[in-house]
């Protein structure tokens, strides 16, 4: 489990799924060399959609993905231990190639109860499984300790994205075991693969994914110049992309770049302020 991973969006229009341009941005992904794409996840707005929208999001990108490079890592997370193993089986049954499961939200369970709800989940399916460590947005921390033990004793829970901004975490992690730590967080990508991370979920490489293909793969091979100088030349693109809550800002930069037809969330969010879309149009120029 490593490499370059792209975090689609889910393009609307009138309210419903675009299906058509959705299939196009995979293809995009796959033609500029991501090595997985991740559907479904915070950025695909899985929140709001349906279970029936989730589910046909996670067969596009299958069909999409079949006979390429590019793997499928389906966004298979609820707060509902039933409810995620019903969507990982639905993902294993369509030829998704892993699952990426958040850490219940809402509920804010123990670690025992992430321990046992991960196991759970692993053991419903033979595909592997991702934990996704998202504490700012779930209030349900996986700790260290936690993802370790899951490693150790459930054999296809593989890797772990870290999106809680702390390094020393994935120091921890990869000095006590060989679980895959994949950066969450586009701002801290090349940090976390110099401190032995395997790759990354990006929201930038819906819009770059031949940039941030390039920095994951320099940096896997051991060219660490290299990786920080693409790391530190999408700074400022890393950072207005998280002005507002993801994915406000990277659908609305997808939209001035002509790669969305239409402009559209789904409540409870909604477009970027006018100052916020200022900002992303300005920062925009230096990369497109």
């Amino acid at each position: 489990m490593q490499g370059a991973m792209t975090a689609l969006i889910t393009p609307f229009k009138n309210g419903k799924v675009d299906e058509e341009t959705y299939a196009k941005l995979i293809q995009r992904q796959i033609d500029n060399d991501i090595d997985w794409v991740v559907p479904v996840g915070t950025t695909g707005e899985s929140a709001t959609l349906t279970h029936d929208e989730h589910k046909r999001c996670i067969e596009i990108a299958v069909e999409v993905c079949k006979g390429t490079n590019t793997k499928v890592l389906a966004g298979a997370g609820s707060n509902s231990t039933h409810e995620a193993i019903d969507l990982a089986k639905f993902a294993e049954s369509k030829g998704a190639d892993a699952i990426l499961s958040v850490s219940p939200y809402y509920n804010k369970p123990t670690q025992r109860g992430i321990y046992e709800h991960y196991k759970a989940l692993a053991n419903s399916i033979e595909i592997p499984v991702v934990l996704y460590n998202v504490p700012g947005r779930t209030c349900s921390t996986i700790e260290v300790e936690t993802a370790i033990k899951l490693y150790k004793n459930v054999e296809n829970i593989v890797g772990i994205k870290e999106a809680t901004g702390i390094v020393e975490n994935v120091v921890a992690l990869c000095s006590k075991s060989a679980i895959s730590v994949i950066s969450g967080d586009d701002a801290i990508n090349y940090p976390i693969i110099a401190s032995g991370g395997k790759g990354v979920i990006s929201v930038t490489s819906n819009l770059l994914p031949k940039k941030i293909a390039k920095l994951v793969h320099k940096a896997l091979k051991g060219d660490f110049l290299k990786a920080r100088e693409i790391n530190e030349e999408l700074y400022d693109l890393n950072k207005v992309l998280f002005i507002e809550s993801n994915p406000i800002p990277i659908k609305y930069a997808m939209y001035e770049a002509g790669l969305i037809p239409s402009l559209e969330y789904r409540l409870p969010l909604v477009p970027p302020s006018e100052e916020s879309k200022k900002k992303i149009k300005e920062v925009l120029k230096k990369y497109l």
